[in-house]
């Protein structure tokens, strides 16, 4: 099956399955908190133990992909999520509901690790730049998702998040039936890794990029969690004024991914740097400025460095070792969930001192090692040599 607009539409639909499922189960939280009687510190437990099976289901994705195919991988993970999320929506205990989040966050980091083989293989076949585009896909998913959230919110809480937990398993399994086929296939015979050489892992390149998706992560998580509530309660910003920094970072990731694939060219370098630079300084931004509507805006900033910085890792990534993307993609994509997990760890843990606003300068020192490397963006890494056959 050759690799085009099908498949780029296909797979475009599995990120959009993800951002769909993942943002429902985010913010059916409050409601599931009603639902099944827990707390705050609960809910961080359910969320440190969907981080940590989507770890898992990452490795899975790794061995499933080499095997079978990453298309193989993708669909498994696909399926897996259309399963956990109606048994979240059933939970009525704490045991259940971490029990169903946990399958659920193995079904996440398998889609997060073989949808990002998916993006790159398709890169591959095409010849040109698709990742941004994919990722949009996703971010556009996640904002109708809320929407939808917000639009059920009339049947109250606890309900409006069961039914839409059980939308959001209904369009998963509809997208795995519908990209059945065409997404982009495994590796014919000939192209087959294990028909050349064995090579060694890049081991140096796998470090370096993992990083930069840590610290990308580290950075969206830190908006994620604490943007709302350092408007709410350190700018005294009212309930309408509070949210929006999250709404202007998500508008500012989907804007630059839009247009990402197009800025590109022939330098990941080029748009890499300029878009991270206006990141820090959105990242400043709110750690110094007084005022709400200034630092609405500086999230929205944020959002233009994260948007381009995963793609074009994830991309520049599938380049050093194009035999081996399974792998390769498989152990990047770990890093994601110590950046979301430290990202949203360090910046509470620095909120009694030296403040919430100041420790949004933590994601900021991180990401300026990023314009250290950018030329390796463009020029990941030499091809490693043969593993020596034994005499």
């Amino acid at each position: 099956m050759a690799a085009g607009g099908g498949s780029k539409l296909a797979v475009g639909a599995t990120y959009a399955a993800q951002g769909f499922g993942y943002a429902t189960a985010v913010t059916s939280l409050p409601g599931l908190k009603d639902r099944v009687g827990i707390d705050d510190a609960t809910v961080s437990i359910v969320i440190l133990l969907c981080c940590l099976t989507a770890a898992g289901g990452s490795v899975m994705a790794e061995r499933l992909a080499v095997r079978r195919g990453s298309h193989v991988s993708l669909l498994t993970g696909l399926t897996l999520q259309a399963i956990g999320l109606p048994l979240v929506a059933l939970s009525t205990s704490p045991a259940m509901l971490m029990a169903s989040f946990a399958l659920y966050g193995i079904g996440l980091g398998t889609v997060d690790a073989s949808s990002a083989m998916q993006g790159v293989q398709l890169q591959q076949r095409l010849g040109t730049a698709v990742l941004s585009t994919l990722f949009a896909f996703a971010t556009g998913a996640a904002i109708v998702a809320a929407l939808v959230m917000s639009a059920l919110a009339n049947l109250g809480t606890a309900n409006g998040a069961i039914t839409s937990l059980v939308v959001a398993a209904v369009i998963i399994a509809s997208i795995v039936l519908g990209v059945r086929g065409r997404l982009v296939p495994a590796l014919e015979p000939d192209e087959d890794a294990s028909t050349a050489p064995k090579l060694r892992l890049p081991t140096a390149g796998i470090w370096l990029f993992g990083s930069l998706i840590m610290v990308a992560f580290v950075a969206d998580s830190a908006v994620s969690t604490w943007s709302s509530v350092y408007l709410h309660d350190n700018l005294a910003a009212g309930a309408v004024i509070a949210p929006l920094g999250y709404a202007a970072y998500q508008a500012a990731i989907l804007c630059t991914r839009l247009v990402g694939d197009r800025l590109v060219a022939h330098s990941r370098a080029r748009l890499l740097v300029p878009t991270v630079i206006v990141a820090i300084l959105g990242l400043a931004g709110v750690a110094l400025l007084g005022n709400a509507v200034a630092v609405v805006v500086a999230f929205a900033l944020v959002g233009v460095g994260v948007g381009t910085l995963v793609p074009l890792t994830f991309s520049a990534a599938g380049d050093l070792a194009p035999t081996q993307v399974h792998q390769v993609i498989a152990r990047i994509n770990l890093f994601n969930y110590a950046g979301a997990v430290f990202g949203a760890v360090a910046l509470g843990l620095l909120s009694a001192w030296p403040g919430l606003g100041i420790a949004f300068l933590v994601p900021a020192v991180l990401l300026l090692p990023t314009l250290l490397f950018a030329r390796r963006f463009d020029h990941p890494s030499v091809r490693p040599a043969p593993v020596p056959e034994p005499v």
